[in-house]
């Protein structure tokens, strides 16, 4: 079934069609689909797809292991994360992916105390984690999707004054 997401204001809509090819490509295991896909998630607005990624990895991380993570827990979610990409793309650095991993659970803030991913490292690596995690779970992508932006969107809603 494929999903549009036409409903979404135009920033939205075009972190969710890249990000969804990126998935698509990571699933199959294509890389130089995944490139492309990740190369246009990257040219888009970082914060926004930082959220956007960062919410998906903390639902299924939430949904995966509900009483928390243990550092073991970490270690073997990074290690299989690494390991299946690494089988098709060399690319994947396993402490991009811890960090991800800590981001989403907010326990690493980026900034000048903290390691620094730029936009093309989150667009390369938090597809490869998700497309982990989603096996995981046995989850829809376009279900923890929606269910992402509409959590952003109640967010936004409550801040506004």
């Amino acid at each position: 079934m494929s999903v549009t997401w036409r409903h979404l204001p135009k920033p939205a809509r075009a972190i969710a069609e890249a990000a969804t090819g990126a998935v698509r490509a990571a699933r199959s295991r294509d890389a130089e689909a995944f490139q492309t896909e990740a190369t246009r998630l990257a040219a888009l607005d970082s914060e926004q797809v930082g959220n956007v990624l960062g919410a998906v990895v903390r639902s299924l991380l939430e949904e995966l292991h509900p009483d928390g993570l243990t550092a073991d827990d970490v270690r073997g979610l990074v290690g299989h994360c690494v390991r299946s990409a690494a089988e098709w793309f060399p690319g994947v650095e396993a402490d991009v992916v811890v960090i991800l991993v800590a981001g989403a659970l907010g326990l690493h803030q980026s900034g000048p105390e903290g390691f620094t991913l730029d936009g093309a490292e989150v667009a390369r690596h938090a597809p490869l984690l998700i497309t982990d995690l989603l096996a995981a779970s046995g989850r829809s992508w376009n279900e923890v999707l929606a269910a992402a932006f509409s959590g952003i969107e109640l967010i936004e809603i409550a801040e506004t004054p």
